[in-house]
This record gives C-alpha cells, structure tokens and sequence, in this order.
C-alpha cells in the first residue's frame, strides 16, 4: 500500500475527513514538537504548546488554499502558539534545566557555553530573536522565515544583521 502524500492529506483533510486530519498530525507531530520546544524551552510547555498548535490547526485547515505552503503554514502556526502560550501565562520564557539543553552528554564546559549562547540568543529583541531561531536553529532560508514571520525577506536579513550587531555589542562589554 502506497504511502499518502501530504497534499492528498491536506486536500481530504480541508473537505473534513478527520482520518486525514489526523494522519498529518501524526505525520508532523515530531517536528511541531521539536518547534515548540525551540521557542519554550521546557518539555511541558513545549507539548502544551503543540497541543494548541493542534487545536489551531484543526481550526485553520479548511482556509489553508494552497498545499505547497503547508509546511510554512505549519511553523506560523506553532511560533505564534508560543507567543501566545507567553502571553497568556504572564511570564518570561524560562532557560531549560541542564538535561533539556542541546549538547547534553558534552563536556560541562560545552553545555555552560550552550547555556550561554541560549541566554544571548533569548535576551534579543522578539523580532531579531525569532528570526536567529528561524534561520539558524531550524535551518531555514530567509525566504521561508520570511514567510513564516509575515514579512519581506530582506526585513529577515536586516533582523539577523541586527541580532549579530547587538551579540556583538554585548561579548564586547563583557570584555
């Protein structure tokens, strides 16, 4: 039996076949997850966070008119899940504890620069520090953050320009 392809999924899903709905939950569930906890930091809040994107998505799927932006349509959904998951619960965005961090199982000098880095990269502006997440901790193109952000490709560049500039600014008062 052949697998499904997404946009079939998509197409059914938009129709209302909650089969096919389900089906590109589980099929994207990881990555969504992998997502929240990019911008949550914390494994709780992160699955919370995944569990709204859901509910959104659920919500959304029948406006989604083209299935060749799924995949970007998916990521707004969840970073803007976060923002609101932040919003609403009235506090700041926590830093993991040490066995959520990236480069766990390192050395403890590496997971206290890991530490460090994350700590730089969370006290950016919002727009500079979603761009950094987007570009460099999901690896995606400027053009694809762009779209993901709502705005011009050339802004993303400018808040990445900016986010090294005050990076920069910070390692140089530090010494």
């Amino acid at each position: 039996m052949r697998e499904v392809e997404d946009g079939e999924l998509i197409k059914k899903a938009r129709a209302g076949d909650t089969k096919a709905f389900e089906a590109l939950i589980n099929r994207h569930y990881d990555r969504m997850y992998a997502i929240a906890f990019k911008w949550t930091r914390n494994s709780a809040d992160a699955e919370d966070v995944t569990q709204t994107a859901c509910i959104n998505m659920a919500r959304g799927i029948r406006t989604l008119l083209d299935e060749r932006v799924f995949n970007t349509w998916v990521y707004r959904i969840v970073v803007n899940a976060a923002k609101d998951f932040f919003r609403q619960n009235k506090r700041t965005e926590p830093l993991p504890a040490n066995n959520e961090l990236p480069g766990t199982g390192q050395t403890p000098e590496d997971i206290l620069y890991t530490r460090q880095m994350l700590e730089e990269i969370y006290s950016l502006p919002e727009k500079e520090k979603d761009a950094v997440l987007l570009v460099f901790g999901e690896e995606l193109s400027h053009a694809q953050a762009a779209s993901i952000l709502g705005c011009a490709e050339t802004t993303v560049s400018w808040r990445i320009h900016k986010a090294r500039e005050l990076l920069s600014e910070k390692r140089a008062k530090r010494g």
